[in-house]
């Protein structure tokens, strides 16, 4: 069964699809670590996330075959076991390959779609509309959560248009970028239709805000252990503002050096291979290298997401988890 608005809460947390060693060389046919698959997903759940997405952008949806695609979901569902609820990426460069995707992985037992939009020309907001509206009709058994990359999508989705969104019944959250008067904004325009999630270290501001509507997050960071979230969690919902206030104080520190001169743009150029090494850094999942052609990237962006790896490591020892990186077996 599909969730709705109303189950979405807590910590949806992204995963990488770790790769062996030689992903980086175009002669690897098979680069899926499945045995590292089926570890993290079951190490994230026992952690205490309350959903896990996969293959949005440093999942590497992009630069995975369809095989390894179809085969990695498949691996996630089944280390799932009907635990957490998985929400796989979908989004390709047209409706109706995404479709077939989504009914591929429908299949397999998701519970649901990561689903940004189609990138090669910008869609204005019909396109935007009739995209979702085309996707969600095709499978209604699937909840959508709409992926809203401003930079990858060309532009970010319009309050006006997440109101349209919000009146299509499988479309249910949407993964936000930022925290500020557009996000409340669109929150405000949904009406309590979609969960509306900013990213864990902006979730106890919008939670500030809007206390009965911003009710969960993502978390990329969730990757490099989810402690520090499940605790946030715990703070917001147990009204311990001074506490969730440090946690996100101690998340905001830990993505300083994460940005490449504080530019998202800057970083959305070098997306992948900064989530990786920050993931590889911390320790907690083995992510192993990005594919290419997204694996190089400037000696000094990359040691500063190997610095906020370190910074996420430590928080995930100070909320209750192991400091020692797991190895590959």
């Amino acid at each position: 069964m599909r969730e709705t608005v109303h189950d979405i809460k807590g910590i949806y947390a992204i995963m990488p699809t770790p790769a062996l060693p030689g992903a980086d060389q175009i002669t690897t046919e098979d680069t899926v670590d499945y045995e590292e698959t089926v570890r993290a997903v079951h190490k994230m759940i026992e952690d205490g996330v309350d959903a896990i997405m996969t293959t949005g952008t440093f999942g590497e949806a992009a630069t995975l075959t369809w095989e390894e695609h179809l085969n990695f979901v498949t691996i996630v569902v089944e280390a799932a076991k009907g635990r957490v609820p998985i929400y796989a990426g979908a989004t390709t460069l047209n409706t109706r390959d995404t479709i077939v995707r989504a009914k591929a992985f429908q299949e397999k037992g998701v519970s649901g779609l990561l689903l940004g939009r189609p990138m090669w020309c910008e869609c204005d907001d019909e396109t935007i509309v009739s995209f979702y509206r085309d996707v969600a009709e095709a499978i209604p058994d699937l909840g959508i959560i709409v992926y809203d990359n401003p930079v990858a999508f060309k532009g970010k989705i319009s309050s006006a248009v997440y109101a349209r969104l919000a009146e299509i019944p499988t479309i249910i959250a949407a993964k936000c970028t930022s925290i500020g008067p557009e996000f409340l904004a669109d929150v405000e325009a949904v009406k309590g239709n979609m969960r509306m999630l900013p990213m864990e270290r902006d979730w106890y501001e919008g939670w500030k805000a809007m206390p009965d509507e911003v009710l969960a997050c993502w978390s990329g960071a969730a990757s490099c252990g989810p402690q520090a979230a499940v605790e946030l969690k715990r703070s917001i919902f147990n009204g311990e503002e001074e506490k969730a206030q440090e946690i996100t104080e101690g998340m905001q520190h830990a993505s300083r050096t994460f940005f490449p001169n504080g530019d998202f743009k800057l970083f959305a150029k070098y997306n992948i291979q900064l989530e990786k090494i920050r993931i590889n850094e911390a320790g907690y999942i083995n992510a192993g290298p990005s594919r290419p052609p997204y694996t190089k990237v400037p000696d000094e962006y990359a040691e500063g997401a190997r610095e906020a790896g370190r910074r996420l490591a430590q928080l995930r020892k100070k909320y209750g988890g192991q400091l020692t990186p797991n190895k590959r077996k």
